[in-house]
């Protein structure tokens, strides 16, 4: 057998040799040049990210990022050195990616610009500035690799198992994973029914850092390294495209509820404006009434669609005009209780049958900070952004509500969506999701776009279908594999008249014991926990796979 160094070279020597030259010069870096290319290519990285979905880009910036960390120290110094080297590498390619793609966070400061412009600053620039403290993190956890391969595996693992953290520490806020890249393609979606977004995560960086170990690598090495990086999302896309075939027998089926999703289109400056008032409540009527078919048995309207309280009989039953004989309106409101001591406000979901009745409510329970409520509010004396004074309530935490006429329901209100694993109450099984939202905060941005995708990925994890009805936004009809059945655009006014998709079936398992619609749904996130430690104990000990 030939020694695959002295093979016939099917790449020639010459792009080797080009590759180790870059490599080379990004391992050269250093000061504010070192930290300038880290902030480009963190800026740059977002392109993979929704609307763009340009996941291409990502498999020349983490190679580039590996190659700067190739300065291991051989001494005290040297090693302090490079760990704070290394850091802010990391810290400075974090803050490139989380301002840009992030930067919509500052619009909706600039709704009411008098009243929170000053708040810019502290969003656009604070919020990046302590999300980029994981990437560097990353970076200095990565650098601790003795060999190129532990580098990349380290960086893999470190940066993966950091999202992780990020979308549980304090409050969570899993926003702009890297595995969402490959939302933008259905069969990739696909596999985030086995190992959730956070495993697409790691995927994505397996494939995208294997490509640092083609420069200054044996040949054998290099090619190794090709051949994971193509073959992993090939894999992902060959066994997404096999489930999306199976699924289409199935892909018409639905569970009979029709439903009329009302997108108004009211910009914010003038959704809670007490001289819009009727004006906002009469489109959503009319929107709600106009040419409807009659196998609509339901209408859906958003977040807060009624911006006021519906505690008398009188404005219950002006809001019951707009469901269907027989049916309900489920409609965004604010409720209060008063058999709870004070902060007894909350952002809910109420369902109003043809005389006014609430059937059921649910209360949103994760909050987003600064926006719905005040953090450290004895210790900060500034109001929320959101419209009132007071701050809303904590609800109990995912619900699953029966409504006639309807199958079990999971409601999820504004940015409870893109909260892997935590969509549904596990003990009560739904049949599907409900998303009521507000998108009107962030104008015409990348922020609406990858709440969508959220959205999209929940659909998938979980195996059920989401609808989402959003003030204005991105309004949608998604199935149980994530994709867009109907859709109302950006900043349009209009309605979707559907029936509501199926759901996956719970598969059967040992004793007749259901094991969840997708391996997802059964395990959570175990299984990407899982893959992190067989990558920790390959960054470790990465001698014995060479």
């Amino acid at each position: 057998m030939k020694d695959p160094e002295s093979a016939p070279a099917i790449v020639p020597c010459a792009l080797w040799h080009r590759i180790d030259r870059w490599a080379d010069g990004f391992a050269a870096l250093q000061g504010w040049r070192l930290y300038l290319v880290a902030f480009g290519l963190g800026v740059t990285a977002t392109l993979a990210l929704p609307p763009a979905y340009a996941v291409p880009v990502l498999y020349a910036i983490f190679p580039a990022l590996l190659w700067t960390l190739n300065r291991p120290g051989n001494g005290p110094e040297n090693e302090t050195r490079t760990k704070r080297r290394s850091f802010l590498t990391g810290w400075w390619f974090g803050f490139g990616y989380f301002a840009a793609g992030l930067y919509w966070i500052g619009n909706a400061l600039l709704v009411f610009a008098a009243k929170h412009g000053w708040m810019l600053p502290f969003a656009v620039i604070g919020i990046p500035a302590l999300l980029a403290l994981y990437a560097g993190l990353a970076f200095l956890l990565a650098s601790a690799g003795r060999t190129a391969v532990a580098r990349a595996v380290g960086l893999v693992v470190a940066w993966s198992g950091l999202e992780w953290m990020r979308g549980h520490v304090l409050t969570g806020f899993p926003w702009n994973l890297i595995g969402q890249s490959w939302t933008g393609n259905d069969a990739l979606a696909q596999s985030a029914a086995l190992v959730g977004v956070y495993g697409l995560s790691f995927g994505v960086l397996l494939s995208a850092c294997a490509l640092a170990l083609t420069a200054n690598q044996p040949r054998r090495v290099r090619w190794v390294a090709i051949v994971i990086a193509v073959a992993l999302p090939l894999m992902a896309w060959g066994g997404g495209t096999f489930r999306l075939m199976n699924a289409r027998e199935n892909a018409g089926a639905d569970l009979g509820a029709g439903l009329r999703i009302v997108q108004a289109n009211i910009p914010q400056r003038e959704k809670w404006a007490p001289q819009f008032r009727n004006r906002n409540l009469r489109r959503h009527l009319e929107l709600s009434l106009a040419d409807r078919p009659d196998w609509v048995t339901h209408v859906i309207w958003p977040e807060m669609a009624a911006t006021f309280y519906v505690e008398d009989l009188e404005t219950r039953q002006l809001l019951a005009r707009a469901a269907p004989p027989g049916g309900l309106l489920i409609t965004g409101a604010p409720r209060r209780d008063g058999s709870r001591p004070a902060g007894g406000l909350y952002n809910a979901a109420l369902a109003i049958n043809t005389v006014g009745e609430i059937l059921n409510v649910y209360d949103k329970f994760h909050l987003v900070p600064f926006g719905e409520y005040m953090p450290l509010r004895a210790f900060l004396p500034i109001q929320k952004i959101t419209h009132g004074s007071g701050g809303y309530s904590p609800g109990p935490g995912p619900r699953t509500l029966k409504l006639p006429g309807l199958p079990p329901v999971s409601p999820l209100i504004c940015y409870e969506a893109i909260f892997p694993g935590a969509v549904t109450d596990h003990q009560n099984t739904a049949a599907w999701l409900l998303n009521l939202t507000n998108d009107a905060w962030y104008g015409a941005t990348a922020g609406p776009h990858q709440h969508l995708a959220q959205s999209r990925i929940r659909a998938v994890e979980e195996g059920l279908p989401m609808i989402r009805a959003a003030y204005t936004g991105i309004s949608a009809v998604i199935d149980p594999y994530g994709r867009i059945t109907h859709q109302i655009g950006l900043n349009e006014t209009g309605v979707i008249d559907a029936r509501l998709p199926s759901f996956l079936p719970i598969r059967a398992g040992i004793a007749g014991i259901g094991l969840g619609r997708t391996v997802y749904a059964q395990f959570g996130d175990n299984l990407f926990l899982i893959l992190l430690l067989i990558g920790g104990v390959i960054a470790c000990f990465p001698r014995k796979l060479q």
